[in-house]
């Protein structure tokens, strides 16, 4: 399972994955609790694999964030927890990504990356980090003829 099919859902704590369709949304499997939700269309769902970080010079995407971070830790859970005061959150993602944008990145928004790596790596799910979705390998390569 790429990151295609994990949300955050706001208002909702931590991360959820996508279980089946319904006919006004879907059905999610909180990776917290293994709770299971309906959440239906109207409500604000982020898909991680869209979520990207400002850089100084780019967005950098979710995906290759985790990868700096599993790089850090060696692919275990992070040194720091999510619940740090925010000077010790901002030291720990300036050794992740130096030239992230701080008046951007939010104290709030590393301490979501944070746990979301975490819960990540967790459930084992960050062998998909490498994984690119079927989709977007098919539009690179009809992007190339």
């Amino acid at each position: 399972m790429g990151l295609d099919k994990i949300l955050s859902i706001s208002g909702k704590p931590g991360l959820y994955k996508v279980v089946t369709p319904t006919r006004s949304g879907f059905v999610a499997e909180s990776l917290l609790d293994n709770k299971r939700i309906t959440v239906n269309a109207h409500s604000n769902v982020s898909v991680l694999s869209e979520i990207a970080v400002y850089t100084l010079q780019e967005e950098l995407p979710l995906r290759e964030v985790f990868k700096k971070i599993m790089a850090k830790e060696n692919g275990e859970p992070t040194t720091i927890s999510h619940k740090d005061d925010k000077i010790a959150l901002e030291e720990y993602f300036f050794e992740v990504l130096p030239d992230y944008d701080e008046d951007k990145v939010y104290p709030s928004d590393i301490k979501k990356i944070v746990q979301w790596y975490n819960l990540l790596q967790k459930h084992d799910l960050l062998s998909t980090l490498d994984e690119v979705n079927e989709d977007a390998k098919a539009d690179a390569s009809s992007e190339e003829e």
